[in-house]
């Protein structure tokens, strides 16, 4: 899971390319301990500040609030609905992940009251203006890459890491490679680098101020966006987060979804 979620901190290398001694753990191995570390929270709700930064240091602020629940055997399904400001106020988006294959998105648009699929082509999209992509909604399941490297071993953020990348198994995905430092204690996401369809240097994902939840589960309470090529940051800052609150599928269907609260 991840889903749907994370100022980008600077790494510092503790040990040069040259002198990087592969672990016992493959590249892979380590993308399937961090995603079993995060299994089996079931399901959860959250309220959200999403703070829009354009390359002028001009900001928009907007207020959310959201709900995720596990699918056994699948990838997870999440709502976000948007409070305010006005102008986006009602506006709700819902992920379907899956393991293998496209995912399946909405996008309600109260104005219209209409219901909106978000086709496959446009997943690497903006989410509703920001710097995260419709695609970077879904949570990230192991099945949904391949070719697992592991690279280094660096800090990041204070913590020792595993830096492996990896690539989309998607055709209609935004990136063509995806790097991700795993802390190597407890195998959470410390931040992410996307590369762009040309493999380019695209966004950082940073991630900070994790909480542990139910003895067990890591989250950030703050996920930083920075776009390396337009200059724009998005950061998602979380509260009031909950878990154990009994969603079903029917609170994941597009009648759901035009009738969030």
């Amino acid at each position: 899971m991840k889903t749907i979620t994370k100022l980008l901190a600077s790494a510092v290398v503790v040990s040069a390319a040259m002198a990087f001694t592969p672990a016992a753990l493959t590249g892979l191995q380590i993308a399937q301990k961090s995603q079993e570390a995060d299994n089996g929270w079931g399901s959860s709700s959250n309220v959200l500040t999403m703070t829009l930064t354009n390359r002028k240091g001009q900001k928009t602020v907007r207020q959310m609030h959201g709900y995720s629940m596990e699918v056994d055997g699948d990838g997870d399904k999440s709502m976000t609905i948007f409070d305010t400001p006005q102008d986006v106020k009602g506006t709700a988006s819902m992920t379907f992940t899956h393991k293998v294959g496209d995912d399946d998105q909405w996008l309600y648009l109260p104005a219209i009251n209409r219901v909106k699929r978000i086709s496959s082509s446009s997943k690497s999209g903006p989410f509703m203006g920001s710097e995260f992509a419709f695609e970077d909604l879904s949570s990230q399941e192991v099945e949904k890459y391949t070719d697992y490297k592991l690279l280094a071993e660096e800090t990041v953020n204070g913590a020792l890491c595993y830096k492996v990348s990896c690539k989309p198994v998607s055709k209609t995905s935004g990136y063509t490679k995806l790097i991700n430092w795993i802390n190597k204690d407890n195998y959470r996401v410390e931040q992410t680098v996307y590369f762009d369809r040309k493999g380019a240097k695209l966004k950082t994902l940073t991630f900070s101020k994790f909480h542990k939840h139910i003895g067990k589960y890591w989250r950030a309470s703050v996920m930083n966006m920075v776009n390396h090529q337009n200059g724009k940051k998005t950061e998602l800052v979380f509260s009031e987060l909950k878990f154990g609150i009994n969603l079903t599928d029917d609170d994941f269907s597009q009648n759901a979804l035009k009738n969030a609260k």
